[in-house]
């Protein structure tokens, strides 16, 4: 077993978004990012097969798609097709935790 203390890894910079990996197995890889408010985390996709689950652990924004954006709030969970175009817009500071399977 692995314990993960995520109020470790609460750290914003004002001008990148900060990023921790939590696990990384030949499974799944688990990645804490911080977005500090107004930033963006590119929409963009990966040409394999797997899925990705993005939860928001602190803060509100959006999820994005090529063509579409879905409100997202502490506690909300975005699950897709890792080929699906997806990305984050920060209205405040933000932090999501996104698994991805198998990892990339």
């Amino acid at each position: 077993m692995k314990k993960i203390q995520l109020d470790q890894t609460r750290e914003f910079s004002p001008i990148a978004i900060k990023n921790f990996v939590l696990h990384d197995s030949a499974y799944f890889k688990i990645i804490n990012f911080n977005i500090g408010a107004g930033q963006l985390f590119p929409v963009h996709s990966h040409d394999i097969e797997g899925q990705l689950s993005m939860i928001v652990i602190e803060g509100e924004g959006e999820f994005l798609g090529d063509d579409s954006s879905i409100p997202a709030k502490t506690g909300d969970m975005l699950v897709c097709d890792i080929s699906v175009p997806h990305g984050v817009k920060a209205r405040t500071d933000m932090r999501i935790i996104v698994t991805i399977a198998p990892p990339i």
